[in-house]
């Protein structure tokens, strides 16, 4: 005797769990959150950016952010990811949170701002906020420096 499900009882068994980790995860994040990881905004390179960086957190999450300016205001800016889903989340709020605002604009985002305009993360996730906006003044500096030596 088979200890095996038949396909269509797996199947209908790895569904229900899909839907369930599903729940709990929007239960545990909020709509806000749970819709952007589903749907990312801003996820991708852009090639030769205007300021780019890269930068590694504590937990090991890594997060790039690429920026491309026209007329002293961000006209692309997008984010990478090597991280959980709220290093996602926040990344493409970082991105968003950028979008046609000058260089004085993007040195007021923050963290909080992030979780902020996210509603918030698990208190113990809050970290990835900080690591998408350093990652994103860290390319706004690599944006300065590049215009200074021009």
């Amino acid at each position: 005797m088979s200890d095996r499900l038949p396909p269509t009882g797996l199947h209908s068994f790895v569904e229900e769990l899909r839907k369930e980790i599903l729940e709990v995860t929007k239960r545990a994040y909020g709509e806000r959150v749970f819709h952007r990881w589903m749907n990312p905004l801003y996820e991708g390179s852009l090639a030769n950016p205007d300021g780019y960086a890269c930068l590694r957190s504590s937990c090991g999450d890594s997060m790039e952010i690429f920026l491309r300016f026209d007329g002293g205001r961000v006209r692309d800016a997008s984010f990478r990811t090597a991280g959980c889903g709220a290093s996602a989340v926040c990344g493409s709020y970082a991105a968003e949170l950028a979008k046609d605002k000058s260089p004085e604009e993007i040195s007021e985002i923050t963290g909080q701002s992030i979780l902020d305009r996210l509603g918030g993360l698990p208190r113990e996730e809050e970290t990835v906020a900080a690591l998408a906006a350093e990652t994103l003044q860290a390319a706004l500096r690599d944006f300065i420096s590049k215009r200074q030596r021009k």
